[in-house]
């Protein structure tokens, strides 16, 4: 039975209740060699139907690589349960090499694709490198006018003018906000707290990954956070807890958040994100969230709990 956790919403003046859909969580991506072994039980269901069964959303990575087939975009969304919602980065064709708008066949080509997801679509996600500053805003501006409205969207952004909480960030904020697009919150404070380490693995996560403040701001209806953990679960507790108490205030207020779990080793990423369940289940214990059971951690995974 879904049980309703209902909030005076002071902003619209009325009651807002929380449901077991209103959080959408998962991992930035469904598939991963280890999960075979480690997470995955039944051999002849495909990675992302069995990835379906445990978390309700995915940070799909893959297209921003290469914009997916057809048939492959058709596949994926038969894998899953009506209730699942992908979200997919615009090919870095568009975000990544030269203008925004230099493209725009393999745009609306990309969009005529992302439309097969149907209703399983949540959020298009725009990933700006480092280079792309203030100067360019009104770039993005044109660009996210042309976009049609059947798409949720997400921006993310790199550039520290874009952090400083200066005239640059405000103006980018209020882009979005006016065009309903959500801005993408990175939040990598786990990841760097690490003491000096000469794991390779964390140390080349580190350097692919943005050092950049974690500015809270929801701008639309669908904030995202990409959480990148310590690789010790349990030192994320302290970087998780501000997180339990903004999205339960998100969901209040008619939101629809959505959290993706990062880790230096992905294979580990399901069960930071059971840590996060079970910390926020213990302070909101009223609050329907959604449920995720995973096998207990091998001998091999225990090392990653300390």
């Amino acid at each position: 039975m879904i049980k309703n956790y209902w909030f005076r919403n002071s902003e619209f003046n009325q009651v807002t209740k929380i449901t077991t859909t209103q959080l959408r969580f998962g991992c930035p991506m469904w598939t991963h060699a280890k999960w075979k072994k480690m997470l995955f039980q039944h051999k002849t269901h495909s990675d992302l139907q069995q990835y379906g069964q445990l978390f309700n959303s995915v940070e799909g990575n893959t297209s921003f690589y290469r914009l997916p087939e057809e048939k492959t975009i058709l596949d994926w969304q038969a894998s899953v349960s009506p209730e699942f919602k992908f979200t997919f980065k615009f090919p870095r064709q568009i975000s990544h090499e030269g203008s925004l708008l230099a493209e725009p066949a393999f745009l609306q080509l990309t969009l005529q694709r992302f439309s097969l997801f149907e209703q399983k679509l949540s959020v298009l996600m725009l990933q700006l490198p480092a280079a792309f500053g203030p100067s360019r805003l009104e770039e993005l501006a044109l660009f996210l006018r042309t976009l049609p409205k059947d798409f949720n969207y997400a921006v993310e952004v790199r550039n520290p003018y874009f952090f400083a909480k200066g005239e640059d960030e405000q103006q980018f904020n209020r882009l979005l906000a006016e065009n309903k697009v959500n801005r993408v919150i990175m939040d990598t404070r786990g990841l760097f707290s690490c003491e000096p380490t000469d794991d390779p693995l964390v140390l080349d996560v580190q350097k692919k990954k943005p050092k950049v403040p974690t500015n809270v701001i929801a701008t639309a209806g669908h904030p995202i956070v990409r959480f990148v953990g310590h690789p010790h679960i349990q030192q994320n507790a302290k970087f998780m807890l501000p997180w339990i108490h903004k999205i339960n205030q998100w969901m209040s207020e008619g939101l629809q958040p959505y959290l993706f779990f990062h880790m230096p080793d992905n294979a580990e990423a399901p069960w930071l994100a059971e840590a996060f369940l079970k910390q926020y289940r213990a302070i909101y214990q009223d609050v329907p969230l959604p449920e995720l059971s995973l096998p207990a951690p091998t001998s091999a995974q225990l090392s990653i709990f300390d």
